[in-house]
């Protein structure tokens, strides 16, 4: 794999935040109208919300399907299964439930209620004209086939894999924030509990994206794990009655363990060169 061609940083961002940007404001301002109760308006708003969440896969395409190294890398990272550890499939598929369902325990000493462990009969946001759970299963896709089959890469060419993770994480939640001002969905539900509750979701991106940027690296960039893993992610926050000061302690708990994963696998996370994090049979001494 040549990381180099992956190397048009500004256009790629730059373009995957403004679109989205210019698509949710819109949105948002439609979403608080006088007109939102009219069914053509409330379907306008629903297809930009789409178009925003669409855009980074768009222009991750664009910028790779032309180069033919890069588009064979695109399917081999898609359909790539052999060789994966299973420590690998665990924590993609554990991690996220054990530290939500940890933290509501942890609250439980706080005095908060053991009804957090109930299964929740309805989601908490809204998404316009689709379903809620359909969101949660179409994001992750359109998101993870966006910037990690070109954002990360074009990022991993200039740095070393955690400051290419900080300023990952940092970018990702800007461009998030025009979602905290759409009417009913989950970062706008957040922003009304309370301004924490959105402090605390921007926090817990950088766990999030250290944890699932070591996955993705060391499963050779399979794409299905890290599709999986932020599944996994929002079903688990938001399957439960959880109380958001427990969401709260998650994001402390995933810290920690991001913080042991980045001093375990210092070579992993520091060295700016490309070898290990690219070389197929790398394994950890």
């Amino acid at each position: 794999m040549q990381l180099q061609k992956y190397n048009r940083p500004i256009l790629f961002y730059g373009t995957s935040v403004l679109v989205p940007w210019l698509c949710w404001f819109i949105w948002a301002w439609l979403s608080h109208s006088q007109w939102q109760g009219n069914p053509a308006v409330f379907f306008c708003g629903s297809v930009l919300g789409l178009t925003g969440l669409c855009a980074p896969f768009i222009i991750a395409m664009i910028l790779i399907l032309p180069d033919k190294e890069m588009k064979q890398e695109f399917v081999s990272a898609t359909f790539r299964l052999k060789g994966i550890r299973p420590v690998f499939w665990a924590l993609t598929i554990f991690l996220f439930p054990s530290s939500i369902l940890a933290a509501q325990a942890i609250s439980l000493l706080f005095g908060y209620s053991l009804s957090q462990f109930r299964i929740v009969e309805h989601l908490s946001f809204t998404a316009g004209i689709f379903p809620a759970w359909f969101l949660l299963i179409l994001a992750p896709i359109l998101e993870e086939f966006g910037w990690h089959t070109y954002g990360i890469h074009c990022l991993r060419n200039r740095f070393n894999l955690l400051v290419t993770s900080l300023i990952f994480a940092i970018v990702w939640g800007i461009w998030h924030i025009p979602l905290s001002f759409v009417k009913s969905y989950y970062q706008n539900v957040l922003a009304e509990t309370g301004v924490i509750y959105s402090i605390n979701f921007l926090v817990s991106l950088i766990p999030y994206v250290i944890i699932g940027n070591w996955l993705y690296y060391r499963t050779s960039r399979n794409m299905l794990l890290v599709v999986l893993f932020h599944l996994l992610a929002g079903y688990s926050n938001e399957i439960f009655q959880t109380h958001p000061d427990s969401k709260i302690i998650q994001t402390v708990l995933l810290l920690i363990f991001s913080t042991i994963l980045v001093w375990k696998e210092k070579a992993f996370f520091f060295d700016k060169s490309h070898e290990k994090i690219f070389n197929l049979n790398y394994k950890k001494k």
